[in-house]
C-alpha cells in the first residue's frame, strides 16, 4: 500500500474512532455504520481527485459535493431533483430536519432515540464534515498535526453531553486514532527521503525492525497517550461546566423510546403565564360532582439539589393505547372513583406538558405526545404543545381515609432512598424545624399533617406573591425565617422537610381548581397556577397535600379525627376560589388603575415560577466577574497587543509636508530598532544610524533584500537629522516590513513566537510609566507651597 493510501485510510479511521465517542448519546447505534460507509465514499473521491491530480481547492470541493449528495440520498431523496441533486426544496428540508434535531436534543436526555431523523442527520452530517476537515488537513495539505483540532472538537462535544461513565475509553480510542494518523504521515514523509538508516542488528540474525524515527515516534506517542490518561486522575474534578449534562437525576433507563431530560418545565410555564391579567388558560368539563379536588397536574419535580426542585431524567415511551397502568403504590382496598374530564386549552397557551388530573387512567389526545411512566405525565414530541388543543382524560379520584394513611407500611427501600435524598448543603434549620414541628407524632401520616398545619394554619405564615422566589442554598431557610411567600415556597419547603423526616416527597406543578361557570364548565385562569407537595404512602401511592394558605383546598384525608386539629374544614373553599358561577375572569386583587397603567400589577402566575430572581450575584457583580475574566485572558496578550498598536501608529499615515518628515522618519527608525530588539538584536544608542543598521544586518543575518531596506531607512534618518531642509521619504514603512520578514526568516520558531507574544521592546511601557510618574512627582513638588514657621513659634 502506498504512503498516500495509508494516510487516507488512517484519516478515515481516526475520524471514525473519534466518532465512537458519540455512541452513548443515541440508541441504537446503527447510525455509525451509515456514517462510516458515507465517509469512506467521500474519502475515496478525495483520493481519486488527488491521483488525477486536481488542484487542492477542487479536491476539497469535490469531496464536499460528494458528501452533500450522499446526505441528500439518505435524508431528502424525495425533495431532490431526480432524487439525487439537492435543490431549494431539499435545502429547506435539511433546515427543517436540523431544527427538529435541535428540538430533540433539548427534549431528550441520553440516550436519545435514533428514530429522530434530525438527530441522525446531525450525527452523520457532523461526522462527514469532521472527516472532510481531517482528510483536507492530513492528506490534501499534508499537515496531520492540525487535524487533531476537528477530532478534538468531535470528542469534546460527545464528552460534554455524555454522562461521563466511560469517557476515558472513548478518549483512548480517539487519541489512538490521532496518533496513528501522525505516525502514518511521518512514515509517508520519511519514505520521500529515500532509505533511512535504522542501525545495525545488535545480534547475528536479528531483524532490523522499525527504522529509528518510526520507533522513536511510537515511543513518544505511547508516552503522551499514557500521560494524557493518567494526569487527569490526579487533578481535581471540574463539574457543572457549560456542557455538563442537565441534572444527574434517576431512572434514565435503557429501554426503547428515549429519555426526557431534566429541563425545568416552570421556565415554559413562566413564559405562558407570567402576565398581569387573569386570562383563561383552560376550560374544563367533568362528570365529578366535587371540583375541589380537580387539580390539573402538569409535571412532578423530584430532583432536589439544595437550591431548587426540577424533574429527573426519565425514560419516555409511546402513549398507551389502552388503560394506563395502576399508579405505583395504590392498593386494591383504597376507595376510588372513575371520572371523565374534557379539557380545552386556549389558543395562546403553548405548554409542552399536558395538564391532567392525577392519577390519569387513560387519555384521548391528537398530536405527537409521549408518555413518562414514573410521573404518569404526557410531554409533546417534535414541537407538539397544548395550543388550542381539546382532549379527554380518564382519571381516578382516589379517596383514602386517615386510618389507611396512618397505617401505611414502610415504602420499598429503593423508592425511599430515591425520594428522601437531600443534599448536604441543605441548611440544618430545615430538618431541625421539621423535627420540632412534628415532635410527638406517631407515624409518617401524622408528621405530614402537622407539617401541613404548620404552614397553612398555626405557623403564622403569610401568602405573598411579591416575595422573591430565590434559588440559593439559603432560600428555604430564609422562607422559614421570614414566613412570607407563595405556593413555590410552601411546597418546596414542605417537601424538603418531609424528606428530612424520611417521608418520600416530590413537588407537583399545575393548576389548582378553577372557578365554576354558568354553562357548567370550570374556568382555569392564570391565577390558578399552582405548586403543591406530593407525599408517598405505601398502599395509597402519591398523595396530595396543601400547605399554601388561602390557596386550593385542604384534602379531606388530612383532617384528623383526633381533637385539637387546626386544619380548616375542607368543604369550605379557600380564598381565591369561588362556588358562584362567573361569566368573566376576575381582575387581580389589590391592583390599582395606576398600577395597571404602569404594568406593575403582581401576577399570580409567578406561583409557578421558582426562579424569578435568584440569590446569585447581581448583574453588576456578574459584569465585574466577566470583565475580570476578560482581563485575565488578555493580560498575557498585552505585550503583543501593545506592540501591534505601536507598530500601527509608527508606520501609519503621516503628513506630506516637509515638517512632517522628521517625526515620521524617526518613528520608523524607532520601530526598526525595536523590531530588531524583539528578534534578539538589542539597540545600541552609541552608534550612528548607518552603524546601527550595519549591526542589525550582521547580527540578524539579513538577506540582501532586507539589508538594502535597513540601509534605506538609516539613510533617511541621517538625511532628516543633518540635511538643512529634510524631505519626506517614501516607502519606509514597507522597508521596515521587509526587515521584519528577514529577521523572522533567520531565527528559530521559538524566537519567532517570543518576538510575537513576549516582545523585548515592550519594556518601553515600564520606562514610559516610570518617566511619567517622575514628571508627576516633580510637578506636585513644584506646586506644593513652602510653609514657614512664624518667628518665635516653637515646633
Amino acid at each position: 500500500m502506498s504512503g498516500q493510501a495509508r494516510l487516507v485510510l488512517w484519516a478515515w479511521g481516526a475520524t471514525m474512532m473519534a466518532a465512537c465517542a458519540l455512541l452513548p448519546l443515541v440508541d441504537p447505534a446503527f447510525w455509525i455504520i451509515q456514517a462510516a460507509i458515507m465517509l469512506a465514499v467521500q474519502s475515496g473521491v478525495g483520493a481519486a481527485a488527488r491521483r488525477i491530480p486536481l488542484a487542492r481547492p477542487l479536491t476539497v470541493a469535490a469531496q464536499a459535493l460528494t458528501g452533500l449528495v450522499l446526505l441528500t440520498l439518505a435524508f431528502c431523496r424525495q425533495q431532490a431533483v431526480a432524487g439525487l441533486i439537492p435543490g431549494p426544496e431539499a435545502f429547506r428540508h435539511f433546515a427543517e430536519l436540523l431544527r427538529q434535531g435541535g428540538d430533540d436534543i433539548a427534549r431528550y436526555a441520553i440516550p436519545a432515540p435514533l428514530e429522530s431523523d434530525g438527530i441522525r442527520l446531525m450525527l452523520v452530517g457532523g461526522v462527514l464534515v469532521i472527516g472532510l476537515l481531517v482528510d483536507t488537513l492530513a492528506v490534501t495539505f499534508r499537515s496531520a498535526a492540525p487535524a487533531g483540532l476537528p477530532l478534538l472538537a468531535l470528542y469534546s462535544v460527545a464528552a460534554g453531553l455524555s454522562d461521563g461513565g466511560a469517557d476515558w475509553l472513548w478518549f483512548l480510542i480517539a487519541a489512538a486514532g490521532y496518533l496513528m494518523l501522525l505516525l502514518a504521515e511521518g512514515r509517508d514523509r520519511l519514505s520521500q527521503w529515500g532509505r533511512v538508516f535504522g542501525g545495525a542488528p545488535r545480534f547475528p540474525g536479528e531483524s532490523r525492525g522499525a527504522v529509528t524515527p518510526v520507533r522513536t515516534g511510537r515511543r513518544i506517542g505511547a508516552f503522551a497517550l499514557g500521560l494524557a490518561l493518567v494526569v487527569p486522575l490526579a487533578l481535581p474534578a471540574m463539574d457543572g461546566g457549560l456542557l455538563d449534562p442537565a441534572g444527574t437525576g434517576v431512572g434514565s433507563g435503557n429501554g426503547r423510546g428515549g429519555t426526557i431530560s431534566a429541563v425545568n418545565p416552570l421556565v415554559s410555564l413562566r413564559d405562558s403565564l407570567n402576565v398581569d391579567e387573569d386570562r383563561q388558560v383552560l376550560s374544563v368539563r367533568t362528570d365529578s360532582s366535587d371540583i375541589s379536588n380537580l387539580y390539573l397536574r402538569i409535571v412532578s419535580l423530584d430532583d432536589f439539589d439544595g437550591s431548587t426542585w426540577k424533574p429527573s431524567k426519565r425514560q419516555i415511551t409511546a402513549v398507551p393505547e389502552g388503560p394506563f397502568p395502576t399508579p405505583v403504590g395504590l392498593g386494591p382496598d383504597i376507595e376510588r372513583a372513575q371520572t371523565e374530564t374534557t379539557i380545552s386549552a386556549a389558543d395562546w397557551y403553548a405548554q409542552d406538558w399536558l395538564p391532567m388530573p392525577y392519577p390519569p387512567s387513560g387519555v384521548r389526545v391528537d398530536g405527537n405526545w409521549r408518555y413518562e411512566p414514573v410521573g404518569m405525565t404526557l410531554v409533546g414530541d417534535h414541537g407538539q404543545n397544548t395550543r388550542g388543543l381539546t382532549y379527554e382524560v380518564r382519571s381516578l379520584d382516589v379517596q383514602p381515609t386517615a386510618e389507611q394513611l396512618a397505617s401505611a407500611p414502610r415504602p420499598p427501600e429503593a423508592l425511599l432512598r430515591e425520594y428522601t435524598e437531600l443534599p448536604e448543603s441543605l441548611p440544618a434549620v430545615v430538618s431541625r424545624t421539621a423535627r420540632e414541628v412534628t415532635e410527638g407524632a406517631a407515624n409518617s401520616y401524622e408528621r405530614a399533617v402537622r407539617l401541613q398545619e404548620y404552614f397553612a394554619v398555626n405557623g403564622r405564615f403569610q401568602y405573598d406573591t411579591e416575595v422573591w422566589v430565590g434559588s440559593g442554598k439559603q432560600a428555604i431557610a430564609r422562607f422559614l425565617r421570614d414566613k412570607r411567600g407563595f405556593c413555590v415556597h410552601f411546597s418546596f419547603a414542605m417537601a424538603a422537610m418531609a424528606r428530612s423526616l424520611d417521608i418520600p416527597a416530590r413537588v407537583a406543578v399545575g393548576f389548582a381548581p378553577g372557578s365554576p361557570q354558568a354553562d357548567g364548565s370550570v374556568s382555569v385562569g392564570l391565577r390558578d397556577a399552582h405548586a403543591w407537595p406530593e407525599l408517598y404512602f405505601e398502599g395509597v401511592g402519591w398523595t396530595r397535600f396543601e400547605p399554601t394558605p388561602t390557596r386550593g383546598s385542604i384534602p379531606s384525608y388530612t383532617v384528623e379525627d383526633t381533637p385539637g386539629t387546626n386544619v380548616p374544614d375542607p368543604a369550605l373553599p379557600s380564598r381565591g376560589t369561588t362556588t358562584e358561577p362567573s361569566a368573566a375572569p376576575s381582575v387581580s386583587e389589590g391592583c390599582t388603575p395606576q398600577q395597571k397603567k404602569l404594568d406593575a400589577c403582581p401576577s399570580e402566575s409567578a406561583a409557578a415560577v421558582p426562579v424569578t430572581k435568584d440569590d446569585g450575584p447581581r448583574w453588576y457583580a456578574a459584569l465585574a466577574w466577566a470583565l475580570g475574566g476578560l482581563a485575565v485572558l488578555l493580560l498575557p496578550l498585552a505585550p503583543m497587543l501593545w506592540r501591534v498598536r505601536i507598530r500601527s501608529v509608527r508606520l501609519g499615515a503621516h503628513g506630506r509636508a516637509e515638517g512632517d518628515a522628521v517625526p515620521h522618519v524617526l518613528a520608523v527608525w524607532e520601530e526598526l530598532t525595536d523590531t530588531a530588539w524583539d528578534f534578539g538584536v538589542p539597540p545600541d544608542a552609541s552608534r550612528t544610524p548607518r552603524g546601527a543598521a550595519a549591526r542589525i544586518v550582521r547580527l540578524g543575518r539579513l538577506d540582501p533584500t532586507a539589508e538594502a531596506a535597513a540601509h534605506r531607512v538609516a539613510d533617511a534618518v541621517e538625511q532628516v537629522l543633518y540635511a538643512p531642509r529634510p524631505r519626506p521619504a517614501a516607502g519606509l514603512a514597507e522597508d521596515v516590513h521587509r526587515v521584519r520578514a528577514g529577521l523572522r526568516a533567520s531565527v528559530s520558531g521559538k524566537s519567532r513566537l517570543r518576538a510575537r507574544f513576549a516582545p523585548r521592546s515592550a519594556i518601553r511601557v515600564t520606562w514610559m510609566l516610570s518617566a511619567r510618574w517622575s514628571a508627576l512627582e516633580q510637578r506636585l513638588s513644584s506646586a506644593r507651597p513652602t510653609l514657614r514657621k512664624p518667628s518665635g513659634q516653637r515646633g
